[in-house]
């Protein structure tokens, strides 16, 4: 596939995007609806966590490349590309937050990575 490079460069982007809001979100802690009035200083707490912000920024650049590869592909064929995120994210929430990964999560990355390899090859 000619534009295979673009498409990952995308997905990469997009789970670094991923990862980058899971850590701010550990930084964070966990939320706590507190009612309207904490409403401002949880969102000051999250937005600017650089970790978020760096997240955005992917996020950001993530679109930018997806689009360009929606101007040149199908999106019947990318699309379902975007499912190499998924399996990005299952092995770096294991690596790096020590994510649990069982049997049956590899089973559903395999499966997942059967889906990718056929629209790649149709």
């Amino acid at each position: 596939m000619l534009h295979l490079p673009l498409i990952l460069s995308a997905v990469v982007i997009n789970t670094i995007a991923q990862l980058c809001l899971k850590a701010g979100m550990i930084k964070v802690g966990e939320i706590h609806w507190t009612g309207i009035k904490g409403t401002p200083t949880l969102l000051w707490r999250v937005f600017t966590n650089p970790f978020i912000e760096l997240g955005v920024v992917c996020y950001g650049i993530s679109l930018l490349l997806w689009l360009w590869t929606l101007s040149k592909v199908s999106v019947s064929v990318a699309y379902p590309m975007l499912s190499i995120g998924y399996i990005l994210s299952v092995f770096a929430g294991y690596l790096w937050f020590g994510e649990p990964l069982s049997f049956t999560r590899l089973a559903g990355v395999c499966v997942i990575m059967g889906g990718v390899y056929l629209v790649a090859i149709s």
